[in-house]
């Protein structure tokens, strides 16, 4: 298309399949294929691509995209709308806690400590089930603490625009210190602005040393109460209980000052913290309620699904009439296994559920497309790009530093001019929740050779889909490498030309489409073939065959000396004289 042209303009959805857009461009989806290979997308006819990838991709094929227009559908009913006319005004409502730390500072011990000395106090029952949470009594007042990773609560809950947890405690061994990951821990709260509370673990261990473990939170602007600061340190010991009572005062304390509000009537709404598919009742899902209450047989939605509630228990296993804020509750209804992290909103109807459902499952196909996505295994198409070079993001953990080194620069040596490894982190040990927390920043798959992974970590691995591979062999790891890294190449493209054909008339001619006619000069034509457009010195551009007539039927093929009439799909303009090639594509996969 020459620099005068004007280029058409077409209309596009925010997301599109790469067939369709081949279609609304009418152009072969090879040739599209082939386009947003040389942008570094690989993406199959299947695939969707965004408006952003789709107007360059549009652009440098010589056409102009813009939006379609969406018509904006109504958003669900949020919880400052009463029912039955119901004040909205907010009230006080329990304070939430996550912990948080080092994966062996005691954060699980602390936790079972708690829950042991409330039932001790006197707690009807007892723990039946876990669903991610739980509520303890001190003092006639309850607190809600969040038994799930704390950086992974924060990041759900700021996604969604919520101050849901209050109060962070940090866990920090008395005889090992600060780590890494206590730094980690506490930037998260920090950054989620939640208020601190250190609680000092394993303090009746040999080489405790509680004074050390505090000149190091100094040392990272984090200064004790005691030593003139206004971060609470509280000394605890989960075997004794020693210092439980204690803190969970100073959580009441901090929670007085911060005063956290909710509204108690209305429509509902919070955060997924838990979530499995039982037996018998099919998903079942662990809601903590931001504000707002709902009854069984009200209707939610939730990520891309929605559902009536049917069942509502505690975290007792105990049947419960309603649910209200701060309140974690297991409920049984929906549709689909909703994920950690998911937004609930409750609604006034089916349809209104139905609706808003269908509209997030859009919202979210669109932000995926827009965001970075998490490498795995299944997919490596999303690797990052610098410059026209593709990287694997790596992660290695290795059980010594000879092997680590090794390792390392054989990974270093292998790749091309196009694909490469790219070492996001390494290190000795095993696969660590930090190891985790660094693939999900940068999308990077973790290796680990001759080590292991803890239960937990594991679980915190599948729950954010990061891949991680462990081997005992080195040849097999490098050979997977290089597997993945061939992945990453761009097919080699070749055109098979099976016919060829010259143009003795053209009938009809509008802006996307061309009728023609012309007479076969060799080889095989069936519709199935692409069209390129030739005037003898240079090719024009492609096209689409839409129908192949011969003697005004319809037929499936015409071969060489026929006469044949078609209606082809293309912007490009046909005159008498042209020669249309009709090829067939083929894509060869590469190896490094």
């Amino acid at each position: 298309m020459s620099e005068e042209t004007t280029p058409t303009k077409i209309e596009i959805p925010a997301v599109i399949a790469v067939s369709e857009f081949a279609s609304r461009l009418s152009l072969p989806p090879a040739k599209v294929v082939g386009e947003l290979m040389k942008n570094g997308v690989m993406a199959t006819v299947n695939e969707q691509i965004d408006f952003d990838t789709a107007s360059i991709i549009a652009g440098e094929l010589g056409f102009e995209i813009v939006m379609e227009a969406e018509k904006p559908e109504e958003r669900p009913s949020t919880q400052t709308e009463a029912k039955d006319g119901a004040s909205s005004e907010s009230k006080p409502r329990p304070p939430i806690v996550a912990v948080m730390g080092h994966v062996d500072h005691g954060k699980t011990s602390l936790l079972d400590a708690i829950r042991n000395a409330n039932v001790a106090a006197g707690e009807a029952g007892g723990i039946t089930q876990h669903i991610g949470a739980y509520q303890v009594t001190k003092s006639d007042r309850v607190i809600t603490f969040l038994d799930t990773p704390g950086h992974e609560a924060f990041a759900a809950l700021r996604e969604h625009g919520a101050k849901t947890c209050d109060v962070a405690i940090v866990v920090v061994a008395a005889d090992d210190g600060v780590k890494p990951q206590t730094k980690e821990a506490i930037e998260h709260a920090r950054a989620a602005k939640v208020s601190l509370v250190i609680a000092i673990t394993k303090t009746d261990k040999a080489g405790a040393d509680t004074n050390r473990v505090k000149q190091e939170l100094s040392e990272i602007n984090v200064v004790p109460d005691d030593w003139g600061g206004d971060i609470p340190c509280i000394e605890v010991s989960s075997k004794t209980q020693a210092g439980i009572d204690k803190l969970l005062e100073v959580v009441l304390l901090v929670a007085d000052i911060l005063d956290p509000k909710a509204v108690y009537k209305g429509l509902a709404n919070g955060v997924v913290i838990e979530s499995h598919i039982d037996t018998g009742k099919g998903p079942v899902a662990t809601f903590l309620v931001q504000n707002g209450e709902f009854n069984s047989g009200d209707w939610v939605v939730v990520g891309n699904s929605y559902g009536k509630i049917r069942s509502i228990t505690d975290y007792l296993g105990q049947p419960l009439k309603k649910a209200t804020p701060a309140m974690p509750v297991q409920i049984s209804g929906l549709k689909e296994l909703p994920e950690f992290g998911d937004w609930f909103e409750e609604v006034e109807t089916e349809k209104i559920a139905k609706d808003w459902a269908a509209s997030q499952a859009r919202k979210s196909s669109i932000k995926t497309l827009h965001s970075s996505k998490v490498m795995n295994l299944a997919d490596l198409s999303h690797a990052v790009i610098d410059g026209k070079v593709k990287e694997l993001a790596l992660i290695v953990k290795a059980d010594a530093q000879g092997s680590l080194e090794s390792l390392l620069n054989t990974l270093g040596e292998i790749g091309n001019d196009e694909v490469r490894v790219g070492i996001v982190s390494s290190g000795i040990g095993d696969i660590s929740e930090s190891d985790v927390n660094s693939a999900i920043a940068s999308g990077a798959i973790i290796l680990g050779f001759n080590v292991g992974i803890s239960s937990v970590v594991n679980q915190l691995a599948k729950r954010s889909s990061i891949e991680f591979r462990l081997y005992k062999i080195i040849y097999e790891l490098l050979d997977d490498v290089r597997d993945w890294l061939s992945s990453l190449l761009d097919p080699e493209v070749i055109e098979h030309e099976r016919a060829s054909l010259k143009i003795l008339g053209v009938f009809k001619t509008t802006k996307s489409h061309v009728v023609c006619g012309g007479k076969v000069m060799s080889g095989k034509i069936t519709p199935n073939l692409d069209v390129r457009v030739s005037d003898g010195k240079k090719d024009l551009g492609m096209a689409k065959i839409d129908s192949l007539q011969r003697n005004k039927d319809q037929v499936k093929e015409v071969v060489e000396g026929d006469e044949c009439g078609m209606n082809l799909s293309t912007n490009v303009k046909i005159e008498v004289g042209n020669t249309l090639r009709f090829i067939e594509t083929e894509s060869k996969s590469r190896r490094i």
